[in-house]
Order: structure tokens, then C-alpha cells, then sequence
């Protein structure tokens, strides 16, 4: 067992199970945090199954774990007070030269904040932190890039996760990804729409399956994405197979696009977004939990993290910007916070693009790479574990 799971274990108690055994033997949900049903002291070692060989957490004893200490240790908050802590939403870029239309992607900020509080149930703001990092927001004011990042759950989505990166004109960056309850087998939502120099966009909206086989989820989701998709030529695009295996966690109706018309924003991708997020929460909300369904979901949740930690092309534009130690517990432990961390972390190479030119915005195409291309899978700088 490694130091950090014995200290967890020494220091931590939780006070009920988020799933229970009945007469039955069934697993039951609780919705965490919404109806606790026990009140009996049950230790972090009972929630807690060490594999042997990996020595990682069980994805079911994790994700009760986090739900507790999220719980237990932050006071709610409203997602406008988290928005106003860091000035959320903006209305100007931090590069100053910047004066028209700076923000690209704010609008799609601001349409999803508004969306989760009519329409999500228990909505509440969750920490941006790892335990020594908070990871709400990060600035480098010599070359004019900021980053802020929001964390929410409510009964339907145990995780859903916002980040918004701003450098000007160099690039701008919106993502997000929702993860449902477990009790829910069905697809990740995801959401990755990026800006370089106003001159090149690539954007993806994706139900990401959990499944290689679409009818292993709960509920068939590609037939309600289809005719959505089909409205909308320019969202038609397929994505390089250098960097991610479009086989692996993306569905035949993922909406991809690579342009140079920033017109598409607002024409198509903006409403073709929001009709994949209200169908998303339809698609859910249609579907009856499954409390045994639970672990496997999780374990499923976790492989996409573990997938997506190891292949973030970003990981090198947030290296370069704030810190490779920074952009390491970024990624692990707020982006893809259920992935298995390696011993020693590596950042890919932003494809084919030297670092950044000093107050170059963050920019890692800056000097004549293609933001387009894909990134090679074998790494480039490594962090040890150690420097951590």
C-alpha cells in the first residue's frame, strides 16, 4: 500500500456507504449525498480493495471516497459565487491588445452555466483541488494566458467539469465533459472546442461510449444524434487516427470539425452543441439507474480517464504555460481525476511546433506548427514521479 492510500486510511472516516446491500444482496444507489441511508462509521480500508500488482483503488471504493471528502469538507456554493470568484464570465481577454469578439468561446460558457441550473437537480459546486493544488485558476501574466476551471455534481452527473482558456488571439479554449451518475450506464458527454490564431478552429462534441459495442450501453444513443449531425455539413469531419483511436471512446455521430471560416461557430457548432447537451440529459433521464450496473461503469469511467490522461494534447500547451508539475496534477487529478497515474508522467509533443515564443499567448502553433495534425504517441518530456 502506498503512503498516500495509509495516510488516507488512518486519517479518514466516512459515515455511510453510497451504495447498501439489502435482504436481497442488491446493490442499492443513494445518490450521494442526497439520501444517506445509514448512519453507521464505516472506515476507508472497508471502501478500499488495494490490487496486488497495480496497487490502485477500486473505482467503486474511489468514487465513494471522493463523494465523502467533497462532502465532508466543502461548504455549498452557488455556481454564480464560483463564476464571481474569478471573474467569471469575461468579458474581455487578458491580452489587452485584443479588442473585438476576444472571447470566443464564452458564449457556450455561459448558454451551459445557465442550462445546468435550470435544468440539473441538487446542482452543487464541488473543489477544483487535489489537496495541495487548488485548480480554479491559473494565470501567467508575462505571456497573457489564464486559465479557470469549474467542478459541479448534481443527482444526474456525479462530475461534470468546465475549463475555459484565454490568450488572446493566440488561442481559445472551451471544455468540458460530463460524467453521469454510475447508476447510469450510459455514454460521457464531451466537449473540446479550441481557437489558434482566429484562423484555424477544430471542434469536437462527442457521446463518448463507455462500450466498444453501443448495445452494451443501458439505452441505443447514436439514432437520437443522427439527424442532428446530418443538419450540419461542416460538423462532418473525421479525426486523425496519430493521436487518438477514433475506435476507442468516440461514437459514429461525433460531431468533428477543423475550419478556417470562424462563421461555423455561431452558425453550426454553437446550436449543434446545445442540442447534444439537451439530448444528453433527455438520453439520461429516459433511462432507469441500474445500481448493480454501478461498478462497471466506473471501472469504464476510469479506463476513459486513464485513455484520455495519456493522450490530452493540451498537456503540452498547459506545460508550457504553467509548469509541467502543474499541468501533471492537472491532468490527472482535476481533468481525468479516476485515471491511474504512472510513475513517472509524460508530455507528448505538440505536433510538429517548437515551445512557444516568449509572450507568444500560449500559442504552441505559433511558429508554423499544425494545430490539425496529430500528436505522436511517444513522449517527449517526462516528469518523475518524484518531482511531484
Amino acid at each position: 500500500m502506498k503512503a498516500q492510500h495509509l495516510l488516507l486510511a488512518a486519517t479518514v472516516a466516512v459515515t455511510a456507504d453510497a451504495y447498501t446491500t439489502g435482504n436481497s444482496g442488491a446493490r442499492k444507489s443513494t445518490f450521494v449525498g442526497r439520501q444517506v441511508t445509514s448512519t453507521a462509521r464505516i472506515s476507508v480500508p472497508s471502501l478500499m480493495r488495494m490490487d496486488s500488482e497495480s496497487d490502485v483503488i477500486d473505482p467503486v471504493a474511489r468514487f465513494n471516497l471522493e463523494q465523502r471528502l467533497r462532502e465532508s469538507s466543502t461548504p455549498f456554493r452557488s455556481l454564480e459565487h464560483a463564476e464571481a470568484q474569478h471573474g467569471m464570465p469575461w468579458k474581455s481577454s487578458i491580452d489587452p491588445k485584443v479588442k473585438d469578439d476576444d472571447l470566443l468561446y464564452m458564449r457556450f460558457w455561459e448558454w451551459q452555466m445557465q442550462f445546468m441550473k435550470d435544468n440539473l437537480t441538487d446542482l452543487r459546486v464541488m473543489p477544483c483541488t487535489n489537496g495541495k493544488r487548488d485548480f480554479a485558476f491559473n494565470e501567467n501574466g508575462q505571456k497573457k494566458a489564464r486559465i479557470v476551471n469549474l467542478c459541479a455534481s448534481s443527482k444526474e452527473y456525479h462530475k461534470i467539469r468546465m475549463t475555459y482558456y484565454d490568450a488572446g488571439d493566440n488561442t481559445q479554449v472551451f471544455n468540458s465533459v460530463w460524467y453521469p451518475d454510475p447508476a447510469y450506464n450510459l455514454p460521457v458527454l464531451g466537449i473540446d472546442l479550441l481557437a489558434f490564431n482566429r484562423k484555424k478552429y477544430l471542434a469536437i462534441v462527442d457521446f463518448q461510449p463507455l462500450h466498444q459495442d453501443e448495445n452494451d450501453h443501458s439505452t441505443p444513443f447514436e439514432h437520437l444524434l443522427q439527424p442532428i449531425k446530418e443538419e450540419y455539413d461542416t460538423l462532418k469531419g473525421r479525426m486523425s487516427s496519430k493521436f487518438y483511436d477514433e475506435t476507442q471512446f468516440f461514437s459514429q455521430q461525433m460531431l468533428f470539425a477543423r475550419f478556417e471560416d470562424e462563421g461555423v461557430v455561431s452558425q453550426d457548432l454553437f446550436p449543434a452543441f446545445s442540442r447534444y447537451v439537451e439530448t444528453h440529459l433527455n438520453l439520461l433521464r429516459s433511462t432507469t439507474p441500474v445500481a448493480a450496473d454501478v461498478p462497471n461503469v466506473l471501472a469504464r469511467q476510469q479506463a476513459y480517464d486513464t485513455y484520455s490522461a495519456e493522450r490530452d494534447p493540451a498537456t503540452g500547451l498547459f506545460a508550457a504555460m504553467f509548469g509541467a508539475d502543474w499541468a501533471a496534477d492537472f491532468v490527472h487529478d482535476f481533468l481525468f481525476s479516476s485515471s491511474t497515474r504512472p510513475e513517472t508522467f509524460v508530455i507528448p509533443a505538440m505536433p510538429g511546433a517548437p515551445p512557444p515564443k516568449q509572450g507568444g499567448g500560449g500559442n504552441p502553433f505559433a511558429q508554423g506548427g499544425d494545430p490539425h495534425a496529430g500528436v505522436p504517441t511517444r513522449p517527449f518530456v517526462a516528469v518523475a514521479a518524484s518531482q511531484r
